[in-house]
């Protein structure tokens, strides 16, 4: 009986290590996300909202504007709202 106490003492003990660990890792990422998207080396994908680096590959210049996107898909969106808009 002791030991399958040990053994499930040690066991939380270890998942409160790496659960611990986690937060603080996704809380450091939060943190350097927010830095860079106000030093401005992130814009926003104007389709769907998520933060991209502003040197992205994906890139539609309408303009003087050059607009970053998180994907393909998002940028095919944005090109057919430019195509109908320049229809009307």
């Amino acid at each position: 009986m002791l030991k399958f106490v040990v053994i499930a003492v040690a066991a939380f003990i270890m998942w409160k290590l790496f659960t611990g660990e986690k937060k603080n890792k996704e809380k450091q990422d939060s943190k350097q996300h927010d830095k860079k998207v106000k030093a401005g080396e992130m814009v926003k994908d104007p389709i769907c909202g998520t933060y991209v680096q502003k040197d992205s590959d994906i890139r539609v210049k309408n303009g003087e504007k050059v607009e970053c996107f998180c994907s393909y898909e998002c940028r095919d969106k944005y090109i057919k709202r430019i195509e109908a808009k320049n229809d009307d």
